[in-house]
């Protein structure tokens, strides 16, 4: 098999050096996918990789330079292309194996390409040279990293740096990325599903077993980094239930401005906002910075119907004030409201407006994995603020924008019976799947 691969190699690069000279690079680009797509549906993992290993990385240790011209040089003076058509050849196969759920051998490919670099020997011929910068380019890039998710998703994560916690994030980022090939970004969603629905799995099943007696509490973990204060956290978080539940209010502010005008549905919105809010001073400073930003923005469509579009628009906008603009660093905003220590408060905020605009979604954790990114320069203990925003994150949007539902019941009276705060001691919390 590995002889009859091997030949396949040369007749295939001999087919890729004619081409070049008759067809445009795109057309010799789609002879690369097809060819991944053909045998990664035909041949075992293993002959895969070492497809990729031959027409990648060995052609470049080759004394014949034939190879390498019939290769590489269709990418002559271009290395973008060169690296983009590496990227989607990677995706091609990690798509299809993390479908059939073959994931060792996603994690293979990124460790045969990460070997590459630390085994290169560079060459006196100029040309080889400039192939070998190229492929140690992209092993550097940043498209290499966001690869690399892939194959260490499934990995303990309580022994490596604190964002891989969070990588359900950085998936998502790469779905809503127009720059990314259409493999990655279905790969990537799959990927990012998993991880949430693990999380919310294990979420669920922690609440159950905490607070039974009978239970063993070691077969599930507590999978956020909060410790004991998580079920105090999930009370406080669905305590709103009936009419004034985050749900109910949701949908009366849709039905109520429907027939707004866009000047309208943007002060509508602010008060829809921060209605309820307990802590005066985020109150405050939300409405002056919301009002400031959203009332002058996008004046032109002021007397037009609000519709889908202007809502979607609209509330990815808000999602930019309320997490980064720049999707490089934190929005002022987001800065400034987190300084005041009232993270779930931001989170509420946050989910109100997914609550009304579901297809915000993977804009809010597109913007959330930028955040990441920027913290990812700290250590766990620099920006713990940050982290415990984000795992109040995951829990909120677990119980309130997944398909498993938390109820509260209460089990006890509280010693004052006109006691009006909420005694979450005298509650414990029920989870079922939604119908």
């Amino acid at each position: 098999m590995t002889t009859h691969i091997l030949r396949n190699i040369h007749v295939n690069a001999h087919i890729l050096k004619s081409d070049v000279e008759q067809l445009d690079l795109q057309f010799v680009q789609e002879k690369f996918y097809s060819f991944f797509v053909d045998i990664v549906n035909k041949y075992t993992p293993e002959d895969v990789l070492f497809e990729f290993k031959s027409i990648f990385l060995d052609c470049l240790s080759l004394k014949s330079l034939d190879i390498i011209s019939s290769i590489y040089e269709v990418f002559i003076n271009n290395e973008r292309d060169f690296h983009n058509t590496l990227k989607r050849c990677c995706y091609i196969l990690v798509n299809n194996w993390e479908s059939s759920r073959k994931h060792k051998y996603t994690q293979a490919l990124i460790e045969l390409i990460a070997g590459y670099k630390s085994a290169t020997i560079y060459d006196e011929h100029t040309r080889r040279t400039v192939f070998q910068t190229w492929l140690n380019n992209f092993i550097d890039s940043q498209d290499f990293q966001e690869l690399k998710l892939f194959a260490y998703k499934n990995e303990n994560k309580a022994n490596g740096h604190w964002v891989n916690r969070y990588t359900s994030y950085l998936l998502a980022a790469q779905v809503v990325d127009k720059k990314n090939p259409k493999e990655q970004k279905e790969a990537a969603k799959k990927a990012s599903k998993q991880l949430k629905d693990k999380f919310k799995f294990e979420l669920a099943m922690y609440v159950a077993r905490s607070q039974s007696n009978t239970s063993s509490q070691t077969r599930y973990r507590n999978p956020s980094v909060l410790g004991d204060d998580i079920l105090r956290l999930i009370k406080a978080i669905i305590v709103r239930k009936g009419v004034f539940s985050y749900d109910n209010i949701a949908n009366i502010f849709l039905k109520q401005t429907q027939n707004e005008t866009f000047k309208d549905f943007k002060e509508s919105l602010v008060k829809y906002l921060i209605f309820s809010v307990q802590q005066p001073k985020f109150v405050d400073t939300l409405q002056q910075q919301l009002s400031e930003k959203l009332l002058t923005w996008k004046p032109e469509y002021n007397d037009v119907i609000i519709n889908k579009y202007l809502l979607l628009r609209t509330c990815n906008r808000m999602i930019d004030f309320l997490t980064t603009e720049s999707s490089v660093k934190p929005s002022p905003l987001f800065i400034l409201l987190l300084s005041q220590g009232h993270p779930l408060t931001l989170v509420i905020v946050l989910l109100k407006i997914i609550l009304i605009c579901k297809h915000s979604r993977s804009h809010l954790e597109s913007r959330i994995a930028h955040l990441i990114r920027y913290y990812d320069r700290y250590s766990e203990a620099e920006c713990q603020w940050f982290i415990n925003f984000i795992e109040i994150f995951n829990i909120t949007f677990a119980i309130y924008a997944e398909n498993v539902e938390y109820n509260l019941i209460k089990v006890e009276e509280t010693e004052k019976a006109h006691e009006v705060e909420f005694d979450p001691n005298a509650y414990r919390v029920f989870s079922q799947l939604k119908r």
